[in-house]
């Protein structure tokens, strides 16, 4: 036994939750991939989000991956093919009128249905929209799926309708453990099985920055290993909406001596997942296919 046995054995005795997700699982690690193999983890999962409105909040260089798409459309099955997982961000702006309600409804049952792979539902990051717009995505989700996301202000609204259709949620807080903690214990509280919870620490990396996003989320991993079964949960970043924050992943406005501008964008949504990724994410959420694709070599 050499030193980094010795050190695992005696460190690490839980593990993250599994959870089984239409054909998928998620999470299972009992150490850091560093320290010592894995053989029970499932390997990090790549979500592709695609936006329900593609005019509403997306970057040009977003939207011409997906040219001639316009709203309540999905690109082809084969543009989808190297995700694992499916995200819909359901980005709406207006105040949830009874046509716009229709319209999701008839979106996720006539749409969204036909999607084979496992789906991610997304609210619109707004707190007084997703306390109406959850509740309707659980509700007519056209399969189990992961519903995101709900915080501090919004799961008492939330978690009910995500248990009775027995969905997995996403839990946001603020890059803080002992938020990350407080608030899956009061969902639990309100009914929210542990094996149906997905930790969201609300970073891709390169908000907040690098280092503070990465040891967050190793804090959270490593109270697990310790035994806290209040954040053995597996752990979501959304990478892309966090990446194309940055005018460097955005926009073209730089001296020739920054390279290839879709090149960069690829690669700065990509240094923010992998960092991630080795920080114990188990599902990172991407914008661009391109950055999919690499990704999913480099794993």
């Amino acid at each position: 036994m050499n030193n980094t046995d010795a050190f695992v054995e005696f460190n690490i005795k839980e593990k993250i939750r599994t959870i089984s997700f239409s054909g998928l699982t998620i999470g299972g690690a009992s150490s850091f991939p560093f320290m010592k193999e894995n053989d029970n983890a499932a390997k990090p999962l790549i979500a592709l989000e695609i936006p329900y409105d593609f005019d509403n909040g997306y970057p040009d260089i977003i939207k011409e991956k997906w040219r001639g798409k316009s709203r309540k459309q999905i690109p082809e099955e084969a543009d989808l093919s190297n995700a694992d997982i499916i995200s819909i961000k359901f980005n709406v702006s207006d105040d949830l009128s009874e046509k716009e309600i229709s319209g999701i409804k008839d979106f996720l049952k006539n749409t969204v249905s036909k999607v084979k792979k496992p789906l991610i539902l997304r609210g619109a990051n707004n707190n007084i929209i997703d306390i109406k717009l959850l509740p309707i995505l659980a509700e007519n989700a056209p399969k189990e799926c992961i519903i995101a996301f709900a915080d501090e202000e919004t799961y008492e609204h939330i978690v009910p309708y995500v248990t009775k259709y027995n969905h997995i949620l996403v839990l946001r807080t603020p890059i803080d453990i002992n938020l990350a903690k407080e608030l899956n214990v009061l969902s639990i509280d309100k009914g929210m099985k542990p094996d149906r919870i997905l930790i969201d620490p609300d970073m891709g990396g390169l908000g907040y920055g690098l280092d503070y996003g990465y040891s967050i989320i190793e804090k959270i991993k490593q109270s697990a290993f310790d035994g806290d079964t209040m954040l053995n949960m597996p752990v979501i970043a959304f990478i892309g909406e966090e990446s194309y924050r940055a005018k460097e992943a955005k926009t073209d406005a730089f001296s020739k001596d920054w390279g290839d501008f879709e090149q960069r964008a690829v690669m700065w949504e990509i240094s923010g997942a992998s960092a991630m990724i080795s920080a114990g994410a188990d599902i990172v959420v991407l914008w661009n296919p391109d950055s999919v694709k690499v990704l999913k070599g480099i794993i």
